[in-house]
Order: structure tokens, then C-alpha cells, then sequence
């Protein structure tokens, strides 16, 4: 085999490489169904107040019409394994931390979605690390 196959073969992935693209695929399914959530309040095809769009208040506009689009961007791109997905992302898991956790009394209380993005963001972060920690000790 000839140098130039050689170094077209892929290389085996780390088990952390496997977790990261993991991590990164179940947050794009994550995302698709918060995307489609948004959809679904933006169009009013829940019953409830509020749940259309000419019929809410401005702040809810201004923070879910973006989000409506973002979430399903990010997806595809964390589901293509893009480097751009995760920054999407964590646009979006951004406005949901400021939503949710600094205006409660105009978005309501939801912890579970900040402990998600939390731990997502802490997961997705030290899989990058190790990973990088992993390739400097292969290249000495």
C-alpha cells in the first residue's frame, strides 16, 4: 500500500470521539422537538391562551419566533456533526437560560430545562477537552 492510501484510510475514532458525536446526535433530536414545540405555539395548534401568535405578548414574540428557527438549524447542524451546530446551540440553550431562569414572571419557571442545558454544556465541554487532551498525548 502506497503512502497516499495509507493516509486516506480513516483513522479509528477514541471512545471519547463516539461519545461526543453521541452526545451531539441526542441533542439534535432534543432540538428538533423543541423547534417543532415553538412551531406548534407560533402556528396555534395547541389549545390554550397564548398559544397563537397574534394572540401573545410581545416578549413571548420577540423570544420565540428566533428560537423557532434556531432550534431546528441546530439540529441539523449538530445532527451533521457541523461545527457550527454546537455554537447554534448553545445560542439557543442561552436564550432559554435567560428566558427561564432571569424573567420567571414573564416566561414562567421551568429548572429542568437549565439543569438540561447545564449538563449538556458540561458533557459536550469535557468530551472536547478530553479529546483534545487525548490528541496531544498521541502526537508526543
Amino acid at each position: 500500500m502506497t503512502e497516499e492510501g495509507a493516509a486516506s484510510l480513516p483513522a479509528r475514532q477514541s471512545p471519547f470521539e463516539i461519545a461526543l458525536e453521541f452526545l451531539q446526535r441526542a441533542a439534535a433530536l432534543a432540538c428538533l422537538v423543541y423547534g417543532v414545540g415553538y412551531w406548534v405555539r407560533l402556528l396555534g395548534f395547541y389549545e390554550g391562551s397564548e398559544w397563537r401568535f397574534d394572540l401573545m405578548p410581545v416578549y413571548w414574540q420577540l423570544a420565540a419566533t428566533p428560537l423557532a428557527v434556531m432550534f431546528p438549524f441546530a439540529a441539523v447542524g449538530l445532527w451533521m456533526l457541523a461545527s457550527w451546530g454546537p455554537v447554534v446551540w448553545f445560542a439557543c440553550a442561552g436564550a432559554e437560560v435567560v428566558m427561564y431562569g432571569f424573567f420567571p414572571e414573564l416566561y414562567g419557571r421551568w429548572p429542568l430545562i437549565i439543569i438540561l442545558h447545564a449538563v449538556v454544556a458540561g458533557l459536550y465541554a469535557g468530551l472536547r477537552i478530553l479529546i483534545h487532551l487525548e490528541r496531544r498525548r498521541s502526537e508526543n
